[in-house]
């Protein structure tokens, strides 16, 4: 006979507890919940290339004018012009690009280059440069916001925030102008340019320092106000109350009780600055000569050149779009963790 943990079959046999049911449709929930959000990213990203190569149209000149050299007769723009495709409609070009993205096959640019290749030195340069920053940003403004929540509302709390408040008013241009003045040109410290080595990377370590600080100190401003605020929220909830009341120091329950409540807010924080950092990182780049994908966009956008344009937004907003996902597991994870 079966027992009451159990569940018999037509055969009499044991089968599964009633356990078992509810885990299987919480799994089938969460895949399809997961590719929901997958897809709902992908849509965006087709939107927003499809919301380049219009702009691009948009633009005065074209590709085979861009791309000219100088005495050649308007022939041999025709005639480049109907090579590039652009006798064809812009919808039209945008499909037949697009039927390769899902390959990895990212076209030709208006130079008759690869545009895999053209990317494939510089992007691992700016992941590199914008993920280096991503993780000092977490690091920093989650000790920041810690340190100001451990006595709210005293001088520490007052002068975090408001420095926090001040530094994330600032472009990243302005920072990057300000630490080659002071930390290069002033002090000789560190180099003002980046050398690049025989690989494609920059030459030594010292030379990502100033891109680095310059694309995450307004990013650590944002972040830190972000976790404040998440910290200060999570303060009244009654459990944070109960372990007050039960004694615990303000580090325990710091640790054990605020930060795991306000993860959630913290990870939507920091995957937005993923965007914002990659997006600074084109500027910053240029300021210090970084070897990444900013000169490839700045040339791109010379030359009109709509698929190689395209591909720098592909490539960025896949890593935009796997670092936003991995977010919204993180904070489905939290947030059931506490029910």
């Amino acid at each position: 006979m079966a027992g009451p943990l159990t569940a018999s079959g037509p055969d009499g046999a044991a089968g599964p507890g009633p356990g078992a049911g509810t885990h299987l449709r919480r799994g089938l929930y969460g895949t399809l919940w997961l590719g929901g959000v997958l897809a709902r990213r992908l849509l965006l990203l087709a939107v927003l290339l499809a919301a380049v190569f219009a702009a691009v149209e948009l633009l005065p000149g074209d590709a085979a004018n861009a791309t000219s050299e100088r005495g050649e007769s308007s022939a041999d723009i025709d005639a480049r012009r109907v090579l590039l495709g652009l006798d064809r409609p812009v919808h039209e070009r945008f499909a037949d690009w697009m039927t390769g993205l899902p390959t990895g096959e990212l076209g030709v640019s208006a130079r008759g280059e690869s545009i895999a290749d053209l990317l494939s030195r510089p992007f691992p340069n700016t992941l590199l440069l914008g993920g280096t920053a991503l993780l000092i940003t977490l690091l920093v403004s989650i000790a920041l916001g810690c340190w100001a929540a451990l006595r709210p509302g005293g001088a520490v709390d007052r002068t975090v925030s408001a420095t926090a408040t001040g530094v994330l008013a600032l472009p990243e241009f302005v920072v990057a102008v300000a630490l080659l003045l002071t930390l290069s040109l002033w002090t000789g410290w560190l180099p003002a340019v980046t050398l690049v080595g025989a690989d494609g990377a920059p030459a030594s370590w010292d030379m990502m320092v100033l891109p680095v600080l310059a694309l995450a100190i307004p990013q650590i401003g944002w972040n830190t106000r972000i976790v404040r605020a998440a910290l200060a929220d999570e303060a009244d909830a009654p459990h944070v109350e109960t372990a007050v009341l039960d004694g615990l120091s303000r580090r325990r329950v710091l640790t054990h009780h605020l930060l795991p409540g306000a993860l959630p807010t913290i990870t939507a924080g920091i995957a937005t600055s993923t965007g914002m950092l990659l997006g600074g990182a084109v500027v910053v780049e240029t300021v210090f000569n970084y070897p990444g994908i900013g000169s490839v966009l700045a040339g791109a956008v010379t030359d009109r050149d709509s698929p190689l344009i395209a591909a720098v937004v592909a490539v960025t907003g896949t890593v935009i779009t796997l670092v936003l996902l991995a977010a919204d597991l993180i904070r489905a994870w939290a947030s059931g963790a506490r029910t």
